[in-house]
């Protein structure tokens, strides 16, 4: 249990830290857009700084394996929570970006209400929460579909509202909402994909896999994925939009997961109330959040 606990906040610091190194090198690359994706690959592709930060974050996943092989999914999701909060910190440090009073509060708030989620979940006892292994495929479709086709219209949205030249600079909220989509979908990909391999023969379960729309989700998050969430984090503040984006993806994995594999709610009305009202809360955070920002750019950061 506790090389668990290490793995997790190991998994935090390689996380928090990849995600600085790479917001620190897109500070001295020319500006990225997502309508010239190859240029955007090829600039951050040459620069030692953003792959040092990508290898950081490619360990913290490896780290992430081997605490859900230790600890249940509620205990690790609690321990990534505080994730945010050194991500923040490490970000005033290290790339000088300074927040508001209002957005520090709306940062607590958001913790508060993935703790009220975390606390909802029972993993052992009688009434612990079922676990789906599949969800079918034309309901998968239609909650995904959707999802990825609004994530890429916010942020096109937000795109076009950027180029204006008249208007404040953004805080990157609308940017955090569209990505965390994207990885909304590949979370409930990633699920679908792992009940396929732990069921039959590997290549019963590989034709299987094939035949389902998992395989296909991931790719097309994975590449847009990575495109739009590079472009943003060079125009937003690290310690903003990467909690925004990491809430969207627990949230509508949480609520949509549930019904689609078919995860039923919580029989006590104590644990019903953490999760309803967690997911209110952090949904009623992130509309009421600004929009625009007022405060000076760091220097890391490039005009748009």
């Amino acid at each position: 249990m506790w090389w668990g606990v290490a793995a997790a906040l190991l998994a935090n610091v390689l996380y928090s830290a990849g995600f600085v190194l790479e917001k620190r090198a897109l500070g001295a690359l020319p500006a990225v857009t997502v309508r010239r994706p190859a240029r955007l690959l090829r600039l951050v592709l040459g620069s030692p700084l953003w792959i040092g930060g990508s290898l950081a974050l490619a360990a913290g996943f490896a780290a992430q394996l081997a605490v859900y092989r230790t600890l249940p999914i509620a205990a690790a999701q609690g321990l990534f929570v505080s994730g945010l909060v050194l991500l923040v910190l490490l970000s005033a440090r290290l790339l000088g970006e300074e927040t508001s009073g209002r957005e520090r509060y709306a940062l607590g708030a958001i913790l508060l209400a993935l703790l009220m989620v975390v606390l909802s979940l029972r993993e052992s006892g009688a009434d612990a929460d079922t676990v789906g292994r599949d969800a079918p495929y034309p309901l998968i479709l239609l909650v995904c579909v959707p999802a990825l086709a609004a994530g890429v219209w916010l942020y096109s949205s937000a795109e076009r509202n950027a180029r204006h030249r008249h208007r404040l600079p953004t805080t990157g909220v609308e940017y955090g909402v569209a990505v965390g989509l994207l990885y909304g979908v590949s979370s409930l990909a990633v699920k679908g994909v792992s009940g396929h391999l732990t069921a039959g023969g590997i290549g019963a379960s590989v034709v299987a896999l094939l035949r389902s729309p998992y395989p296909y989700l991931l790719l097309f998050t994975g590449a847009f994925g990575l495109v739009m969430s590079q472009a943003a984090l060079q125009r937003c503040r690290a310690s903003l939009i990467v909690p925004v984006c990491t809430t969207v993806t627990c949230l509508f994995t949480a609520v949509l997961g549930t019904l689609s594999f078919g995860e039923e709610l919580p029989d006590e009305p104590l644990r019903l109330a953490l999760r309803v009202l967690g997911t209110v809360l952090a949904v009623t955070v992130l509309l009421a959040m600004p929009k625009h920002d007022t405060a000076p750019r760091s220097p890391a950061t490039p005009r748009s």
